[in-house]
């Protein structure tokens, strides 16, 4: 018995039986999911639709509850609150095709903090999406929608569309944002480019997060030598959807045009030098602090390497808009103040 567990056939069949086992278990929690996730909605439909022909009121949640949780105790998921949410759910997505085929296929509290945080139908779906394809926790898609990645996503400025063959340009536009939050290094606004690399490098799994699925970090101060001469690319990537390399520039302060010569240069350099023949033509991405569209535009439109133009941020300079309705304005508070009786402690 000995000589056949330490045998190479052995090994290879137990870790056929262990992949197995896997994925069946994978299967039947996906298929539990699924089953559940028909069930709400089709008791959310129902609800929906005794209230509108028999005139229900919201009283009758309450009661339901109440009934569903004495009969099955052992349930979970059947409170007066998960009632409510069965029914928007329903109302929500009201094609139960579309329900079983997309929707069901992410856990039922990643589709209430869906609901609860979203109201638009097509973001809703951006956001489903994403789940399934990138296997989001409910952290991260709580995190992405805090963020505003539908609003981001695929809106950098890029000349990807004259200088990437179809669909790898589609592609490649679909995966840059306009603006990159990196508020997770806890830095000032007027820190050093090099500081921020830096940090990046230390915080890679957020910043790989914020970069979208598909980069893989390959290293930082890459060196290029060019007659000579030596040259550092800030970072340099790889991303496995486009199959090309991605060369990422950082600028502390306002796009300067020159920035675009460098950075094509830097894009010939990977691709005469590191690239391989299966390799589509490596793309260069320029982080800065802040840009002017219409240079943008005019520095890219005569240049023929792919290059995208994105801006980011390391702090926030604006408030939520939880907030936004809370909190006095400038104008409010000085007004508050101006209204104050003057006291000996508020003179001093």
């Amino acid at each position: 018995m000995t000589d056949i567990i330490n045998t190479t056939t052995y090994m290879e069949f137990l870790n056929s039986l262990k992949s197995e086992i896997k994925q069946a278990r994978l299967k039947a929690h996906l298929a539990v999911n699924k089953e559940l996730i028909l069930l709400y909605w089709k008791i959310g439909k129902e609800i929906l639709e005794r209230k509108k022909d028999l005139g229900w009121g919201s009283k009758v949640i309450e009661q339901l509850s109440q009934d569903l949780q004495h009969t099955f105790p052992e349930m979970k998921g059947l409170s007066s609150r998960n009632l409510v949410y069965m029914q928007t759910f329903a109302s929500a997505y009201p094609d139960f095709e579309f329900t079983q085929q997309v929707v069901a296929q992410i856990p039922w509290g990643h589709i209430v903090i869906i609901l609860d945080k979203i109201n638009d139908s097509q973001k809703r779906i951006f956001y489903i999406q994403n789940t399934i394809e990138q296997g989001w926790s409910r952290n991260v898609l709580t995190m992405q929608i805090n963020n505003n990645l539908y609003e981001r996503e695929g809106k950098a400025l890029t000349n990807f569309k004259d200088t990437l063959p179809s669909p790898t340009s589609d592609l490649a536009q679909q995966l840059f944002k306009n603006e990159y939050n990196f508020e997770f290094l806890n830095l000032s606004k007027d820190v050093h480019e090099k500081v921020i690399e830096r940090s990046l490098i230390e915080h890679i799994r957020d910043f790989l997060l914020e970069l979208g699925s598909g980069f893989a970090f390959l290293g930082s101060q890459h060196k290029v030598t060019l007659a000579g001469e030596d040259f550092y690319i800030d970072l340099l990537m790889y991303h496995v959807k486009l199959r090309a390399y991605v060369v990422i520039e950082l600028k502390a302060g306002k796009f300067k045009p020159e920035y675009v010569g460098k950075l094509s240069f830097y894009l010939t350099a990977i691709d005469k030098e590191v690239k391989l023949p299966d390799d589509h033509p490596t793309i260069g991405l320029l982080l800065c602090q802040s840009s002017n569209k219409l240079m943008v535009e005019y520095c890219l439109s005569d240049i023929r390497k792919p290059v995208g133009v994105s801006e980011y941020r390391t702090i926030t300079e604006t408030l939520p808009k939880e907030l936004e309705t809370i909190l006095p304005t400038p104008e409010q508070f000085q007004h508050l103040l101006d209204t104050l009786p003057i006291t000996e402690d508020n003179e001093k």
